[in-house]
């Protein structure tokens, strides 16, 4: 069996994985606080997609591999498959995404949540071996069955958990908490599958590994991270401007300016141009016209 080396960076690999999971996490928490104060059905699922693309996308597969970044086999060179490599990408996001429609539609229950962690530790497991498949070494890779159950159960109880918090937690504090038990699950699930695989070395070498370096792998990476991250923002900003503007049923809000549903008349506007506001001096009261000389009758003065 061949030497693997799971932390060739030191301590990098594994905090730099847990901050980008933690940060996944708790930008998921926050798109599912606002997917359960959503009035529409439309606008739920929008930002339970967002939440999908957060939590599959960046706490997990984005996860995966800031820390596949660490592995080496010394005596091998390493090489990834740019096709399996997306693939996980999409697995993680699907899956993650089935189970937060599953919990984030109807009334939440505790059979509901399990079914769907179940289900999204399935394809969490499929995102992570998957990826695994898509590494190339001078050799075969072997993988200790109990080990790989291990990572199964650390998966689901993961996902159940992530599920959980969506449709439960309320307030930054506790979203922070959650988060980090989050990326705390995510990471520890990762190591386990990684702890599970061997490599054997071949005894002749056919030809050279397929695939591109690990440290290459940083550019498709940033790209598609970069473009994740974009439309998620452009999304959630587009998304919160709607809510901003319509009320819960879709229907734009009237301003201040049309709320008076009287219409305008000419008493209305002498009424108020008369009436007292505090600080503001009386209006005069109107004076009666004053009697000309010329209009008093002449009297007659007896001569």
């Amino acid at each position: 069996m061949a030497e693997v080396h799971h932390f060739t960076y030191g301590a990098f690999n594994p905090i730099a994985s847990f901050l980008v999971a933690m940060l996944g996490s708790f930008l998921g928490l926050l798109s599912t606080g606002r997917a359960r104060s959503a009035r529409t059905r439309g606008r739920r699922s929008r930002w339970l997609i967002i939440a999908a693309f957060s939590i599959g996308g960046a706490a997990i597969w984005l996860m995966h591999f800031t820390a596949m970044l660490g592995f080496d086999v010394p005596q091998s060179p390493v090489r990834y498959s740019p096709m399996l490599t997306m693939t996980s990408l999409g697995l993680a996001v699907l899956a993650v995404g089935f189970g937060l429609m599953v919990v984030g539609h109807g009334r939440r229950s505790l059979p509901r949540v399990v079914l769907a962690g179940v289900l999204t530790g399935a394809g969490v497991l499929a995102m992570h071996y998957t990826g695994m498949a898509g590494m190339h070494v001078v050799g075969t890779i072997h993988y200790d069955m109990p080990m790989v159950i291990a990572s199964g159960v650390i998966a689901v109880v993961a996902s159940t958990t992530a599920l959980w918090f969506t449709v439960s937690v309320k307030g930054w504090a506790p979203m922070l908490g959650a988060a980090a038990i989050m990326a705390v699950a995510v990471c520890g699930m990762h190591y386990t599958g990684m702890a599970a695989m061997g490599v054997e070395l071949g005894t002749t070498v056919t030809g050279p590994t397929t695939g591109i370096r690990p440290l290459l792998m940083i550019v498709p990476i940033t790209l598609v991270s970069a473009a994740t991250i974009l439309g998620v923002a452009l999304s959630a900003l587009q998304a919160m401007t709607e809510e901003e503007f319509t009320d819960g049923a879709g229907i734009p809000r009237r301003g201040v300016h049309a709320e008076n549903h009287h219409p305008w008349s000419l008493k209305q506007a002498s009424l108020s141009a008369t009436r007292r506001t505090p600080g503001s001096r009386p209006s005069p009261r109107p004076v009666p016209p004053r009697k000309s000389v010329t209009d008093e009758p002449l009297i007659n003065v007896p001569s």
